[in-house]
């Protein structure tokens, strides 16, 4: 670890303000494709959860379809210091582990899909529409919880990934793609989000 990284992970240990319990990363299929990048988001999993984070979600939005089964194989396979569970379009049961990842799988999708359920349960007599909260909502989404921090690689456009949930999120955008990301890269997104005053929409 060089100078610089002890000096911005000295400041984020002093600082007053919180670090992020859940952290999101937006990812491309193609960003993990390259070399190095199953390594690269292994040691971001490190990073996370040395400083504090008790969740890490990670989004890999997928053009080609049929380098999912390839990306899922290898998820479950990945080096992670905490359990992870996988979920994809053929896959929506919800995702309770430490890491989360989704690939493939969009927030509209997982939206509608809780929007569905609920529907069910309305015609059934089970629940009536006055009734319906946010909470009932929340409980049916494959990804539980809301991301304290987001952050993205590569350009600033966020993925269809975690739409409810992000609504209050940080969002941190980095011009380095994923294949020269840094540990450096992601104490600078933490001493971004340390700085910023939180208002949930406020």
């Amino acid at each position: 670890m060089g100078l610089y990284d002890r000096y911005l992970a000295l400041r984020i240990r002093l600082a007053e303000a919180p670090l992020p319990e859940t952290v999101a990363v937006m990812l491309t299929e193609r960003d993990l494709l390259q070399a190095g990048g199953y390594d690269r988001l292994s040691a971001l999993l490190e990073w996370a959860f040395a400083f504090d984070a008790e969740k890490v979600v990670v989004h890999v939005s997928v053009l080609d379809s049929e380098v999912i089964p390839t990306l899922e194989t290898a998820m479950a396979d990945l080096d992670a210091p905490r359990p992870v569970a996988v979920r994809s379009p053929g896959n929506v049961t919800r995702a309770d582990a430490p890491v989360q990842v989704s690939i493939g799988l969009g927030g509209k999708h997982e939206f509608a899909a809780a929007a569905q359920s609920i529907a069910e349960d309305v015609a059934a007599g089970d629940i009536d529409p006055a009734d319906i909260t946010d909470a009932d909502i929340e409980r049916e989404l494959v990804f539980p919880g809301e991301p304290d921090l987001v952050v993205k690689t590569g350009a600033e456009r966020l993925s269809d990934f975690m739409i409810w949930q992000s609504v209050y999120a940080e969002l941190y955008f980095t011009d380095v793609n994923w294949q020269n990301l840094r540990r450096r890269d992601y104490l600078r997104a933490l001493r971004d989000y340390q700085d910023r005053q939180r208002r949930f929409g406020e």
